[in-house]
């Protein structure tokens, strides 16, 4: 290979030419594939297919072509990608599930809402609906810039005339790089609506509009369940989700017997996906209100749940099942969109209507302009043949005698180049009498017209009135009176907080909850007493053991500080040792396990550091959400928790137990109630750490775990009663050599 010349080479950081390779990759990606314009709401795969229909002539009322020579012409001509992507694309354009006004009138098999894929494109037909007809219309009339094609042969258009509202009223959705895209559909004669409204109104308010349009309008129907105020405040920002639930009735099937039949589910939520995973809870025994599940469906979705009782109210069966189904969903609104001046930016729905409207008056402007060019090349010509037919005589002579009439011709009628070429070109049936009245016939209402056109041109509220008149005929055609137009996802309003008890998510069942030391845990069915036998692991040995519901949640205290919380039914069986409870939580390996109990919300906790501090938590404060717990106790260098212990009830006292056997009792009323801290001095020591604490009823004494003897009750405690942060009293006479409570 020859070597390349030295002033070829340009020595760079790799860091910069990545850089730059990059932000070329990222503005490509962002411009010309991901985010949709926001004067046609098209991206340029589904433009391109658009305008190669158009030029196939594959126009709403002529026949169909196969897929397959479509793409070929927009990988051909526009769109230098692969043909899956393209056929992808267009098959999109067709599902009536997927767009919410179809601009692709498909033949063939084009999938389906069970998620299966539509046939090869050699089976498939294709050609254009009436809104891409719309989409189009006038783009022959100079109505937008075209520019050309990636090889330089033909020419394409940067953005289509869009006669209809496509960006609302089909949404999009894309990722590109570092942005993405998610607009849902809207009906598009509330769009009309709102429309007009602005072009009046151009500072209308958000609550107007959305008095308008409602909310999202979703193929697949739905009901849509958010707030009125959190859609109006994702419109006013242009970020937000709205909540989408299947649409539902209760058939009866008599003597008290019924059954659910959901016939519409949420966007984008394929069928059959949605009824496996409802399969897969109701094996798992998660679903313990339902006995049932079977899909009917046909063309229409039919989708029957059988309840376990009749007993079982329907609202709650159904509540349970959109909480733990895709029968309820959330479609975020993320309004990312290239603007007239292709910036991405992030609109709200005002300054997404406005653009639409802003591009009508720019397209109505270059029509206009364009159409009066051409009539005003026309009357030239039509002036000329009056011309002619007031001078017949004269034209013939001159045409017959002369071996250049042209020049003649101007000059002795004093026409323009363009006149004459007119003129000669004649033909002569044109020159009967019918002729030249059709000529002043055409000469009058092409005059009329171009006054006209130039008054639109100087009148800007004329314009409006044209565009509100075209917006007008859209709503018309798409209005909620037509059978496409109809609206067809529910208003509904925000669901009330249904109180679903735990019981009715999970079967509850008694449990025996065992943990060992090394960290090893399992849930033995029923509740097993703690004299039987139970095996562990060779090397380690029983440490916490409790009795519980599967209902029941687990609050775990590690030396960390940190609160966790476990489903008791999702603990593994008692079969084997169970798991190692650092597979469940995110607990480090130089932390350790420092206390265990079953939930029981309203109660309150003690707990304290090794260091002898220590504070009282409502114990609904310490439940955490996620596997890295819930921060309640903070620690100072070199300290661990040691102790959380739930209050009795009745109990007005805390004993708090030292490693140098030191016992102190105070009373409850001197310990702080916080939510987080390091707390306050529970027991002075001028060696040693805290070993445990516990709560009591001073009237009843103090109770400790006796070994094999059970519990042991020591009433007369006056002896260890002092104040908060003394070094407390040698424990009694007895008191376990393990130096701890329990």
């Amino acid at each position: 290979m020859n070597a390349l010349p030295a002033e070829s080479i340009r020595e760079t950081p790799l860091v910069d030419a990545l850089g730059e390779r990059y932000l070329a990759y990222a503005l490509s990606t962002i411009m010309a594939r991901s985010l949709p314009d926001v004067r046609d709401g098209l991206k340029p795969v589904h433009r391109r297919i658009l305008y190669a229909m158009r030029q196939l002539r594959l126009d709403p009322a002529t026949g169909y072509k196969k897929c397959a020579r479509v793409v070929g012409d927009v990988i051909g001509k526009y769109h230098p990608h692969g043909d899956v992507a393209v056929y992808d694309a267009l098959v999109r354009l067709a599902q009536t599930f997927a767009q919410r006004y179809p601009l692709v009138d498909g033949q063939g098999n084009f999938g389906n809402i069970d998620g299966d894929n539509a046939a090869a494109m050699r089976y498939t037909e294709a050609r254009m609906t009436e809104v891409a007809a719309l989409l189009l219309e006038g783009i022959d009339e100079n109505a937008v810039d075209l520019r050309p094609t990636y090889d330089g042969e033909d020419a394409e258009p940067v953005v289509l005339p869009a006669r209809f509202p496509n960006l609302l009223a089909n949404g999009s959705s894309g990722i590109a790089v570092g942005m993405a895209t998610n607009i849902p559909p809207h009906n598009a004669g509330e769009l009309c609506d709102a429309l007009l409204h602005l072009i009046k109104f151009p500072n209308a308010t958000f609550d107007k509009l959305v008095e308008m349009i409602p909310g999202p309008d979703f193929p697949t129907g739905g009901v849509l369940a958010e707030a009125r105020q959190a859609i109006v405040e994702a419109y006013r920002t242009g970020r937000g989700s709205f909540r989408v639930r299947a649409k539902w009735a209760v058939e009866k099937l008599g003597h008290g017997v019924y059954q659910i039949v959901v016939t519409e589910i949420p966007y984008q939520v394929p069928k059959s996906r949605l009824i496996e995973r409802m399969a897969e809870l109701l094996s798992e025994k998660k679903l313990p209100l339902l006995a049932d599940v079977r899909d009917e469906s046909s063309e229409d979705v039919r989708i029957v749940l059988e309840p376990k009782s009749r007993l079982v109210a329907p609202e709650l069966l159904m509540e349970q099942l959109f909480r733990q189904t895709e029968l309820e969903s959330r479609f975020g609104l993320n309004l990312n969109v290239l603007d007239a001046s292709n910036t991405p930016r992030v609109m709200n729905l005002r300054e997404a209507l406005q653009a639409f409207l802003d591009h009508r008056h720019d397209v109505l402007v270059r029509r206009s302009k364009f159409r009066l060019k051409k009539i005003e090349d026309r009357l030239e010509i039509l002036e000329g043949f009056l011309i002619a037919y007031l001078n017949l005589d004269k034209v013939i002579k001159i045409i017959r005698e002369s071996e250049e009439p042209k020049p003649k011709l101007v000059k002795a009628f004093k026409l323009t180049e363009v006149q004459a070429e007119a003129i000669l070109n004649m033909r002569l049936r044109q020159l009967r009498k019918l002729e030249e009245m059709e000529i002043k016939s055409e000469h009058k209402a092409l005059t009329d017209e171009r006054t006209g056109l130039r008054s639109l041109l100087k009148n800007e509220d004329k314009r409006w009135k044209a565009i509100a008149a075209d917006i007008a005929e859209v709503r018309q055609a798409f209005g909620p009176k037509t059978p496409l137009g109809r609206r067809r996802t529910e208003i509904g309003t925000a669901p009330a907080e249904v109180d679903v008890p735990v019981e009715a998510m999970i079967e509850r069942e008694p449990i025996t909850v065992v943990a060992s030391e090394k960290g090893w845990i399992r849930a033995i069915k029923g509740h097993v007493q703690d004299d039987q036998e139970i095996k562990y692991k060779e090397g380690d040995r029983p440490r916490f053991f409790l009795h519980a519901q599967t209902t029941d949640k687990l609050l775990v205290f590690a030396t960390n500080g940190r609160f966790y919380t476990l489903g008791c039914d999702k603990l593994p069986g008692g079969r084997g040792h169970g798991e190692p409870i650092r597979l469940m939580i995110d607990l480090a390996n130089e932390h350790d396990l420092a206390a265990m109990f079953v939930h029981s919300p309203g109660r309150k906790l003690v707990v304290a550091s090794d260091a002898g501090r220590g504070f009282i938590v409502e114990e609904s404060e310490v439940v955490a959400q996620t596997r890295n717990g819930k921060q309640v106790l903070n620690l100072g260098e070199g300290e661990k928790a040691e102790a959380a212990t739930a209050i009795a009830e009745g109990a007005d006292a805390v004993a708090v137990l030292g490693a140098n056997r030191k016992l102190l009792i105070f009373t409850l009323d001197e310990l702080p109630t916080m939510t987080r801290g390091r707390g306050v001095i529970l027991q002075r020591y001028a060696e040693g750490t805290l070993a445990d604490v516990t709560t009591l009823n001073t009237k009843q004494g103090l109770t400790w775990r006796a070994g094999g003897k059970g519990d042991h009750t020591e009433t007369d405690i006056k002896f260890w009663i002092g104040k908060r942060g003394q070094a407390g009293r040698v424990v009694p006479k007895g008191f376990p050599r393990a130096n701890r409570f329990t």
